[in-house]
């Protein structure tokens, strides 16, 4: 362990001057370096711990067991190792489940733009509705049968073949409509070829109202005078009412789904002041447009509702304005102050809160490895590979610990927010965030906020249709000390009395789609953001093996207007604002391979007995209430759509009835409900009709096939009636007895709001989880070979202290390398060409966070 510190040597108070060969100033400058290396010397001593041990002469699995007392740690004061982590070693030399780089982006959009190509293709960063043009490029993930060859051999000439998945807006055909393809094998060569990816979606054809979102169709002039400009003076009026100068904006944001089955797009929107938090200040006036087709000079509003009134045209409202028969909003009397929706800190300081928290130091370096390049990290016997999509960001793959694969893909599928209210914006709003792309999403991470000052962070770059995005900390992955330890006991035999530390590695994104934030942690950790809070995914590594997936949320609301008809509907959050009730469900795919592919899927249940045994004569009587176990195979895959039993009396595990532990029980993972285990409330609702069967449940089990790689598709949001990805196709009578199975796992909340949501969602309540943890996998727990354990045995006289083993890992102690100064910059844009873009506005960087969320009109 010394090699890994660097000794700070301090100098003999007793040095001898040398004045003879040196002038003042220099003799000045030493000895002020000399007295400040003295001052560090000793500081450092005073708040150094030095706890006494002994080297004691009996050896016990590896380490020395030792009685207190003797001598202390080295005292020598040493500079902690820099944090960079150890190189990792993958298990094969590729990633078969990378990113495109931005080389290979730009060359695949050049290919397809070719004259050869013939597509008639207008670039993304130019092109209207009517035109052709390339939406999204992104990695198309290689079959498993392919990757699971590599990984047998690690022979480069099994190395999967690397495609492209490529989303073309046909907005010049005849009849226009959207097109997946493939494109491939990469990089382009003469044999690489363009077909169409139609296997994995349930309808022939993409319809072009349900096409991607893009910023450049809220850029036309027709969305100002076919929408703003009509009721430009009720805008002025309404804002000023609101208390706000009049040479303000306000902004508007869309309700989704746009369209039930692809024959219109059309939505609500919903006006807000434009003030910081303006998800937090809506007006009470709603609009409902038609932007179908390719055509904006044929878009138009069909509906205005301002407080509880409707008009079917801007006339009709505009002549109710000027007359004065519309019942407005009652006027606010005086100019608000708005900084109630800011973070800005307000309220008194907190007793101590002026000094800095703890913070998490690994003072004898990283435990964890990475391969920067592959993007692999291993941890305590755990390995993993990252991967990052536009449509939900972060995944996990060939999860293997102990040198055993335990998961072939972790991936989150989709995020559902259905919101209810007495308006036409939250009673009409159903959003599945996969649309909006929330790994396109992703912005850096805040260091020291978001992750441990220490953490490593990784980029992640993706596609848009005007260029591309890269950040360079998308991920950050850190070791942390859970606080508690994931076993102990008190006990006075020999050799029961101990405890191993509960050390967790994770895995973290953020997206911010719109007002939410998501995290993902998977211990490995991860988080999001969507309309709404942020969503943090978080995946989490524990020592005894298991995997916690957890989501919690932070950020803005989507509020309504409040008034008294709204009670059942929220909570009254400021003097205007509602908090919408809402519920949040996440689904994840996750493809346990245990103990090899071919898995079972095991349904335990507890149930209540009487039952009378011979000893039971006694002053008890003769019958005993008691629990039992109740053990069945589910065998049919139309039986495998399931929730969570009452009072959690029983549960679900992925079981190889092939491959027994040592005492003959099938190995397995279990699924375990974690915190806020919920599925979506409403079931029937038009808006979510056929497009997230996933969210009924709170877990699924299938046979897995290439063809089903997700619940869900970024078409499906706005075709809930016919959607591409109907979840409930998959389950069609198949046998899941010994066979490839994936596992779909819900997580959520229930957010009744409440005025602790202002300004933001706090990520403590506001999350949920579920635990993947052996379950007769192992012969015992395996936490038990971690060395950051201590075993105590009792003393062998009355008043002795208890000896204990340590096995040699003692708390290191060391100088920490200072915090790097905290510094946030906005992402790295590139143009089409891969060219870097010019540095964006703030008002560019709004628009592309906040999308429909947010479009912006000047008064």
């Amino acid at each position: 362990m010394a090699r890994r510190y660097e000794e700070l040597k301090a100098v003999p108070l007793d040095e001898p001057k040398h004045e003879s060969t040196r002038t003042p100033n220099k003799i000045t400058s030493l000895r002020l370096g000399l007295s400040f290396i003295l001052i560090l010397v000793l500081a450092s001593l005073t708040v150094i711990q030095v706890r006494p041990f002994t080297s004691g002469s009996e050896i016990v699995f590896g380490g020395t067991e030792t009685p207190a007392g003797g001598t202390g740690y080295d005292e020598n004061i040493k500079i902690c190792v820099s944090n960079i982590p150890p190189p990792a070693r993958p298990p094969a030399p590729i990633n078969p489940w990378a990113s495109l780089t931005i080389d290979e982006m730009v060359e695949i959009q050049n290919w397809l733009l070719s004259a050869q190509m013939n597509l008639n293709l207008t670039r993304g960063d130019a092109a209207r509705p009517s035109d052709n043009s390339v939406y999204m490029i992104q990695t198309y993930y290689p079959p498993k049968a392919d990757v699971l060859k590599y990984f047998s051999s690690v022979d480069h000439r099994d190395a999967p073949a690397r495609f492209a998945r490529v989303t073309i807006h046909h907005g010049g055909a005849v009849e226009p409509v959207i097109k997946d393809y493939l494109v491939g094998p990469l990089p382009v060569t003469p044999a690489t070829e363009m077909t169409r990816l139609t296997e994995i979606y349930h309808t022939e054809t993409l319809p072009y109202n349900a096409r991607g979102y893009d910023a450049l169709d809220w850029n036309l002039p027709e969305i100002n005078t076919k929408i703003a400009a009509p009721l430009m003076d009720a805008y002025k009026a309404s804002h000023f009412h609101r208390g706000l100068p009049n040479d303000s904006t306000i902004v508007a944001g869309g309700a989704g789904p746009f369209g039930f089955d692809g024959s219109f797009r059309r939505f609500w929107l919903n006006w807000q002041r434009d003030t910081p938090g303006f998800w937090l200040h809506p007006l009470n006036l709603w609009q409902y447009v038609d932007v179908s087709g390719t055509d904006p000079s044929k878009w138009d509003q069909l509906k205005i509702v301002y407080n509880h009134q409707v008009f079917d045209t801007a006339e009709s409202f505009m002549d109710a304005f000027r007359n004065g028969t519309l019942k407005r909003v009652p006027p606010v009397t005086k100019q608000e102050d708005l900084s109630w929706s800011t973070r800005e800190r307000i309220g008194a300081l907190r007793d101590l809160d002026n000094l800095p928290g703890p913070r998490s130091v690994s003072f004898a370096g990283l435990r964890f490895r990475i391969d920067h390049d592959l993007q692999y990290v291993s941890w305590m016997g755990w390995g993993l590979y990252l991967g990052f999509d536009r449509d939900m960001g972060l995944n996990l793959w060939d999860i293997r610990f102990r040198g055993e694969r335990i998961i072939y893909e972790l991936k989150p599928q989709e995020a559902l927010a259905h919101y209810t209210g007495n308006d036409p914006y939250k009673s009409s709003t159903a959003l599945l965030d996969s649309y909006f792309g929330m790994g396109q999403s992703v912005r850096d991470l805040l260091p020291g906020y978001d992750c441990p000052d220490e953490a490593i962070y990784l980029p992640a770059t993706t596609f848009s249709a005007t260029g591309m995005m890269t950040r360079k900390r998308a991920i950050c992955i850190f070791e942390q000390d859970s606080g508690r330890p994931i076993s102990r006991h008190l006990g006075f035999e020999r050799s029961e009395f101990g405890a191993v530390k509960g050390y967790q590695l994770v895995v973290r994104s953020v997206a911010t789609v719109g007002n939410y934030d998501y995290s993902l942690v998977a211990r490995l950790v991860i988080i999001y953001l969507h309309a709404g809070p942020s969503l943090k995914f978080e995946y989490i590594f524990h020592v005894d093996g298991t995997i916690e997936v957890r989501v919690s949320a932070s950020g803005y609301l989507l509020s309504g207007f409040w008034d008294d008809e709204q009670g059942a509907y929220g909570s009254k959050i400021w003097n205007t604002t509602l908090g919408s009730l809402h519920d949040h469900v996440i689904n994840f795919k996750v493809d346990l391979d245990v103990g090899g592919t071919k898995n079972s899927l095991l349904k335990t249940s507890l149930s209540q007995e009487v039952t009378t045994q011979p000893w039971f004569d006694d002053d008890w009587g003769e019958e005993v209430i008691q629990q039992k176990i109740t053990r069945e195979y589910i065998d049919n895959e139309d039986e495998a759509l399931l929730r969570f039993p009452t009072n959690f009396q029983g549960g679900y595990t992925i079981v190889n009835t092939d491959e027994t532990n040592k005492w003959g029980i099938p190995r397995g993972y279990a699924i375990h409900p974690g915190y806020s285990p919920v599925y979506n409330t409403v079931v029937g609702s038009k808006r979510l009709l056929k497009n997230a069967n996933w969210a009924r449940y709170n877990l699924a089990v299938s046979r897995r096939k290439d063809t089903e790689p997700s619940s869900s598709s970024m078409w499906n949001f706005n075709l809930p009636g016919a959607p591409p990805v109907d979840f409930h196709n998959f389950f069609d009578g198949e046998n899941i007895t010994q066979q490839d199975l994936v596992t779909w796992i819900n997580v959520g909340m229930h957010h009744l709001p409440s005025s602790e949501d202002v300004p933001n969602t706090r990520t403590n309540t506001a999350a949920s989880s579920f635990f993947l943890t052996p379950f007769n996998y192992f012969d015992y727990d395996v936490s038990i070979e971690s060395a950051n354990a201590i075993l105590l045995q009792p003393p062998k006289k009355p008043g002795d202290p208890f000896s204990y083993n340590d096995y040699n890992v003692r708390p290191a102690h060391c100088v920490p390398q200072p915090p790097a100064a905290f510094e946030y910059y906005p992402e790295q844009v590139y143009d089409l060409d891969g060219k870097p873009a010019p540095p964006s506005t703030v008002e560019e960087m709004r628009k592309a966070s906040e999308l429909y969320l947010r479009i912006k009109f000047e008064l």
